[in-house]
């Protein structure tokens, strides 16, 4: 049976996307599960906008949401044009390259694999988190409702973000109170913007809506001309591996995205991502290019509150001669594998299952060549 080491997990989604047999599903809640919350807030990712047909507006979508039972709604695009702006304000204080802090899954990426670059990672919550903060706010002068009253709920085009709002990254605290498939929310909308009842205004221009594709976040920088803008949890291991040995020379921001194509690329989304993006490109055609700035300073609520620190998962255990004797067996076996990367074993390539040895989760017989090997010798010898 398949299983994940939840220690080394990004919940990047790559396994639910690759794996044949569909061994492992997101566990996520449905709306009704919020049905406790007086007054319930929409948080749409720009990646929403991206999954329907024709669609000239975000209007359509953000009145489809209030008849499906969301009490009001707040744009995530919203929130992305003000980390956008803070993003530019905050460019000439932290050392270079500055690296998103946008795809959760790639902050945790970070965290386990690359303590080197832990200090460039941007410091601002994500845009769905200020979202949620911002929503609270304001729902709460409206209605004087208390804070716990109020659930803001993010309707998530990946596995990572939900994660995010079980164990947040920066905060202590999240204000996010849940998330929703955008998968599951995708037919709801689909019959409800047919006849909306209501007449909505957006509140997000084409930065915010951009942030939904790779390059986006970056390209609204306006300002920054170096950037680099990767996605594709495969490549971003290699920018990042990059970074590290110091390749890259006079790059001023990295924008790092784990689902390929960027956010319209998740697993929890509908459309194909490289349809979404050209469905992308026709909803920006009609829009402002932001409708959202900073007045004067970057604002606390959008900081972290906690520091990044590094998770050593990926170290062995034990005391000094342990770790070297366990890297010694480690170079060893991976010699004797055949290097197919076949994943028989259950292992992704022969080196992870060399190390899977050492540290005791699989046996050496598990790898179907090494134990042919094994049972020739045994023939030989009984003939």
């Amino acid at each position: 049976k398949a299983h994940i080491l939840k220690d080394r997990c990004i919940d990047c989604g790559e396994c639910i996307r690759v794996c044949p047999h569909h061994a492992k599903k997101v566990i996520h809640n449905v709306l009704a599960d919020y049905s406790h919350f007086k007054h319930l807030v929409a948080l749409p990712a720009p990646s929403l906008y991206a999954q329907f047909n024709n669609l000239h507006d975000t209007e359509t979508v953000l009145a489809g949401l209030l008849d499906i039972g969301f009490d009001s709604f707040y744009e995530v695009a919203r929130a992305a044009e003000l980390v956008s702006d803070a993003t530019r304000k905050i460019m000439d204080k932290v050392p270079k390259p500055v690296i998103s802090s946008a795809c959760p899954a790639v902050v945790r990426l970070i965290k386990v694999r690359f303590p080197q670059l832990i200090d460039h990672v941007l410091p601002f919550v994500s845009p769905m988190e200020l979202a949620a903060r911002l929503a609270k706010k304001e729902v709460m002068e409206k209605t004087g409702l208390t804070e716990e009253e109020i659930g803001c709920i993010f309707i998530s085009p990946c596995p990572a973000k939900i994660t995010a709002i079980n164990n947040p990254i920066g905060s202590k605290k999240t204000y996010v109170d849940g998330a929703v498939a955008m998968k599951d929310v995708y037919p709801l909308l689909l019959s409800a913007m047919k006849h909306p009842s209501k007449t909505v205004d957006a509140s997000a221009g084409r930065i915010g809506i951009s942030w939904a594709s790779g390059g986006g976040e970056s390209s609204g920088l306006v300002t920054v001309e170096n950037y680099l803008a990767c996605d594709g949890i495969e490549n971003v291991i290699r920018v990042l591996e990059d970074l590290e040995d110091g390749k890259f020379h006079n790059l001023e921001f990295v924008e790092l995205n784990a689902c390929p194509g960027g956010c319209v690329g998740g697993v929890l989304t509908v459309e194909n991502p490289f349809i979404a993006k050209t469905k992308l490109k026709a909803i920006r055609k009609y829009l402002p290019v932001s409708m959202n700035s900073l007045a004067d300073s970057i604002p606390t609520n959008m900081l972290w509150d906690t520091e990044l620190e590094y998770n050593p998962v990926f170290e062995l255990e034990g005391t000094r001669m342990e770790r070297f004797q366990k890297y010694s067996e480690r170079e060893q076996l991976e010699q004797e594998l055949p290097g197919l990367d076949c994943g028989f074993c259950g292992a992704p390539n022969c080196r992870s299952f060399a190390d899977d040895v050492v540290r005791g989760y699989a046996k050496k017989e598990d790898c179907v060549v090494i134990m042919r090997r094994k049972m020739d010798k045994i023939k030989s010898a009984l003939e």
